[in-house]
């Protein structure tokens, strides 16, 4: 018995949940390190799910989150980069959810173990916000979301060529800046 109209959006509706919706938090931290402010992220990732509903038929493969993460980057290139005309913030510390803790640990960490773990990661977070935004956005893609080198390319667009040589840059300015501020603080 073929489906009526309501029975294909019922299940359009629950296929686009099953595959989009547990990306969420990839897309939302891919958009806050593009935006670098929660509440252009915040709309940002509204707009892509949006869009990526509407053009849920045109979705034909198994690589759901490159797919979004090429909407969002659009999203984020086009409409969000023209609105925001005044030089964007600097991310501030990391999404509330890593200030809980995690629900198991391997060993019980010090207060100064913490403190050095959390000096280092917001060292880090500074240092990958003042990458380029081809670089950033590479290396956020890959060491952040990991995605494969294939799915990069074809989320922003770019030879696979392009996408390591991005990679490999990013990681030389990031070794670089680090062991600069390393030696700034002896």
């Amino acid at each position: 018995m073929p489906l009526n109209r309501s029975d294909e959006d019922a299940e359009r509706n629950r296929r686009f949940r099953e595959l989009a919706l547990p990306y969420l938090d990839d897309v939302y931290t891919l958009a806050r390190y593009l935006l670098r402010d929660p509440t252009d992220a915040e709309d940002a990732v509204q707009e892509c799910y949006l869009r990526a509903f509407k053009h849920f038929h045109t979705y034909r493969g198994p690589a759901m989150k490159p797919w979004l993460f090429a909407i969002l980057r659009n999203v984020c290139h086009t409409e969000f980069a023209r609105r925001s005309s005044a030089k964007l913030k600097a991310i501030d510390d990391a999404p509330e959810a890593a200030d809980k803790p995690p629900l198991w640990h391997e060993s019980q960490e010090t207060p100064e173990g913490a403190i050095l773990r959390e000096r280092d990661a917001s060292a880090i977070r500074k240092l990958i916000d003042r990458l380029a935004e081809p670089f950033r956005e590479t290396f956020v893609l890959r060491e952040v979301n990991n995605l494969s080198y294939r799915e990069i390319a074809d989320s922003a667009g770019v030879p696979v060529g392009t996408v390591m040589s991005r990679l490999a840059r990013a990681r030389a300015m990031l070794r670089a800046a680090w062991l600069a501020e390393e030696e700034s603080s002896e």
